[in-house]
């Protein structure tokens, strides 16, 4: 098996394919790889902080998700995105709030992988969501909603019918998504 310091010469050697096979192999040196990236993440280019972000979302620890909340701003789209994938695939409920606030983002890509994070997230990110679509930019609030739909947690039921009249057409599909999901949709039935 090749040393670690090997690995992180592969990952971020520019061979992306290479590289991608390696992240799994970091795995087996544990916290030694962590500390090893979040140096990495820290000193290098966007490249060397995209694969850093990208190799740490296969490890679900705690100094991984500071470092990922930190990604969400960091001033590479690419490594932005990146961070909001790592936090769908380890979700973190500390980082509910970072995530929200990308809702509104002017990058609608960086938007969406937030709220699918806020999504893998589940039911702690629902007052959040709740309070975005109260009081939110109307993108934020079509995410917001999207999320709670996907979510499906009974509490947003009543915010998801006073939707279902909303200006946006795309809002009132979400939240008659999330009706549906939750098996409350519309029933219509004959006066007698």
């Amino acid at each position: 098996m090749p040393d670690l310091h090997s690995l992180l010469a592969e990952l971020f050697g520019g061979d992306d394919n290479r590289a991608e096979e390696v992240v799994y192999a970091l795995g087996e040196y544990g916290v030694l790889t962590v500390d090893a990236l979040c140096n990495r993440y820290n000193e290098g280019d966007a490249d060397t902080r995209w694969w850093s972000v990208r190799a740490l979302a296969e490890f679900g620890i705690p100094k991984a998700m500071d470092l990922f909340r930190a990604a969400l701003e960091d001033e590479n789209e690419g490594v932005r995105h990146c961070a909001a994938l790592a936090l769908r695939q380890q979700p973190d409920p500390a980082s509910i709030k970072s995530l929200a606030k990308l809702l509104s983002s002017e990058d609608r890509i960086l938007a969406r992988l937030a709220a699918d994070a806020l999504i893998a997230i589940g039911e702690s990110a629902t007052p959040t969501l709740l309070e975005i679509i109260e009081s939110g930019k109307q993108t934020a609030r079509l995410e917001a909603v999207r999320a709670l739909a996907a979510i499906g947690d009974h509490t947003s039921v009543s915010v998801l019918f006073g939707l279902l009249d909303d200006d946006s057409a795309l809002i009132e599909y979400w939240a008659d998504q999330g009706l549906e999901k939750m098996g409350i949709g519309m029933v219509f039935f004959e006066p007698d």
